[in-house]
């Protein structure tokens, strides 16, 4: 099987060029879309209380060229490439084998002929968005978070993160390095941007079960679906399904770092574990009930900018059971993206509203302040194009955008890996 490793960690990049096809911009999600169990339910968020986030640490084709404007949203890149199936130049939306991107680096999977079901959805995804200490002040104060990389959050057909606390009032801390608990009020601002959460992490359960089963209440109530945990084993393993434009997307969430406690049981509520035949057996399940399957792993070691081979055994067997794509979080700093028997994995894509900056020394700086937002676009015949695009934390712990950092893409080509600039 053929698998090629796609970008590194920004910080060690070397830039390379070779921009695909931007995403259109779907605007906001169509009314009337279902969100199915386990935490698609819909109200108004209530609850108060204090914030206790304790601690202080932490085919063959060819290769295109050209450029786009990170900084600028609305900028539209100029770039070409080379395909098998003839020669094309495409500025912003012309005919030919290529287009630029309207807003950073990316590509298809692919050359591919018109597929026999057009219909698409496009997901944007981002990394561990952490809403207590320095971020959860600014967001008290009213300030929001997410106003910086709007466009790209708003623009998809489905947003997807990782909630790095807990909302909660209630529990104690369990006995650890970092405990992060944050207020209720993270809830609407997160809906304003995100169509689903997963719960799965290593400080879900920093409060204990009591404040773990709050949390899913406060969500339901707030109407922001859920993923990856639930009040016992079966509804934790169990895929959130959310329809766009007639496609049924499937999204299951899982943790494997610290703490095993935090694992849902039989009747205890909890997030759900990683086990290889586990994940497989819930790939294989939700492929029954959906058209895309995306699997949402929290894994991988702290400030690591290379991938362990458990990360990569656990994405394939993703994929291998039905898996359409493998996008993971956790290490506080971007990984590779690895193009897998034509499968996108996205090992880390780095902190995205998180002030981990404070807890490490000069040389992590930067990687700690780095996340990419990945976006791609898939159908019933799998990945069509994805993109990645830059973003750094300010001393609040909120996302910019930022220009001339290196992130991963492909041309279209898995067998021939290289970074590019956005």
């Amino acid at each position: 099987m053929l698998a090629a490793l796609v970008g590194c960690s920004a910080l060690w990049a070397a830039p390379a060029a070779a921009p695909g096809p931007g995403i259109e911009a779907r605007g906001e999600p169509s009314p009337g879309t279902d969100a199915v169990t386990p935490g698609g339910e819909s109200g108004s968020a209530t609850g108060s209380g204090d914030e206790n986030g304790n601690g202080t640490a932490p085919s063959d084709s060819g290769v295109g060229s050209g450029t786009g404007d990170a900084a600028n949203p609305g900028a539209v890149g100029e770039g070409s490439a080379e395909a098998a199936a003839g020669n094309g130049t495409s500025a912003g939306g012309g005919d030919g084998a290529a287009s630029s991107g309207k807003h950073g680096a990316g590509a298809d999977v692919a050359p591919r002929t018109e597929p026999a079901d057009p219909r698409q959805v496009t997901i944007a995804f981002t990394g561990d968005i952490m809403l207590t200490r320095i971020p959860g002040e600014y967001l008290a104060s009213g300030e929001d978070p997410f106003a910086g990389v709007a466009d790209a959050l708003t623009a998809a057909d489905l947003t997807i993160g990782n909630l790095e606390c807990v909302v909660a009032t209630v529990g104690e801390p369990v006995p650890k390095w970092w405990n992060f608990r944050c207020h209720p009020r993270v809830v609407p601002v997160l809906a304003r941007y995100f169509d689903a959460v997963s719960v799965a992490n290593n400080h879900s359960g920093d409060y204990g079960k009591e404040a773990f089963a709050e949390q899913l209440q406060i969500l339901k109530e707030g109407g922001l679906p859920y993923f990856g945990g639930g009040m016992n084993f079966a509804e934790a393993h169990q895929p959130l399904i959310l329809e766009r434009n007639g496609l049924k997307v499937a999204i299951l969430g899982y943790n494997n770092v610290e703490l095993r406690s935090y694992e849902a049981g039989p009747d205890t509520p909890g997030l759900a574990w990683i086990e290889l035949d586990q994940l497989a057996a819930d790939v294989q399940a939700a492929r029954a009930q959906a058209d895309i399957v995306v699997v949402y792993p929290h894994w991988g070691y702290d400030y690591m900018p290379w991938h362990a081979e458990d990360q990569a055994e656990i994405a394939r067997v993703a994929i291998d059971a039905g898996a359409d794509l493998v996008v993971g979080n956790h290490p506080h700093v971007t990984q590779p993206v690895e193009l897998y028997n034509g499968r996108l994995i996205a090992y880390s894509l780095g902190n995205f509203v998180f002030d981990d900056f404070v807890d490490v020394g000069p040389e992590l700086q930067e990687a700690a302040r780095t996340s990419w937002v990945l976006t791609v676009t898939v159908g019933k015949d799998g990945i069509r194009h994805w993109e990645t695009r830059v973003a750094r934390t300010d001393d609040r712990g909120f996302p910019q955008w930022v220009e001339g950092v290196a992130s991963p893409c492909s041309d279209g080509a898995p067998e021939d890996g290289f970074l590019c600039y956005p």
